[in-house]
């Protein structure tokens, strides 16, 4: 095969991975790829709730189960498996506003501008990105860390996020082990992390 075929090819491959099924994003010197609902093959949801924006509240959880995904493929098999699940509990769609693979992925849930179901009292203002896997021991790859502090970094540039946002883990809203004790230590560390259990809920 000769070297102007074997470029052809992979400029078909670069172009179709990025024009069919990916949007990448940079956020100053961060980059991360944006797959849509209709990149992953979402149903139409039926509870779309506005959410009135910027939120104070950035809520960090992981699914347990499903398992970790490691390619695409796998990643969009896994959110439509959890949106059936969540629609079997007639939640409308599936209830977080993101979530993030192991290989750097961001997939969009209920997106940015819409009430999630995700953290009880907290779903209405607040965005919820799911970290998808279960990180009770196991650390979460670090390419799925990256991609969560840029999806947050977009909320903030976007207005959606106000810019003194506070990150904390679901255990810290409602009684549960998401997400997971090894994610929730590395959480713990980050720009905009409380402590406590405390929220408060905005006047609006």
């Amino acid at each position: 095969m000769s070297a102007f075929i074997i470029y052809q090819v992979l400029v078909l491959l670069i172009f179709n991975m990025y024009a069919v099924n990916s949007h990448p994003k940079r956020i100053g010197e961060e980059s991360y790829v944006l797959y849509s609902r209709d990149d992953w093959g979402a149903k139409p949801p039926t509870d779309v709730e506005p959410l009135k924006t910027p939120v104070p509240y950035v809520v960090i959880h992981h699914t347990y189960i499903p398992e970790a995904c490691n390619t695409t493929e796998q990643c969009m098999a896994t959110m439509r498996s959890m949106q059936n699940y969540h629609n079997s509990l007639d939640w409308g769609d599936i209830g977080y506003n993101f979530c993030v693979g192991s290989e750097g992925g961001a997939y969009e849930g209920r997106g940015w501008h819409t009430i999630g179901i995700h953290a009880g009292p907290a779903n209405s203002f607040s965005i919820g990105i799911c970290l998808i896997g279960d990180w009770r021991v196991e650390q979460p790859p670090e390419e799925m860390l990256k991609t969560t502090k840029a999806l947050i970094k977009t909320g903030v540039v976007n207005g959606v996020i106000s810019p003194d946002y506070k990150l904390k883990g679901h255990s810290q809203i409602m009684s549960t082990e998401c997400p997971g004790t090894a994610l929730q230590n590395i959480i713990s560390k980050w720009d905009h992390f409380s402590e406590g259990t405390k929220f408060n809920k905005p006047q609006i």
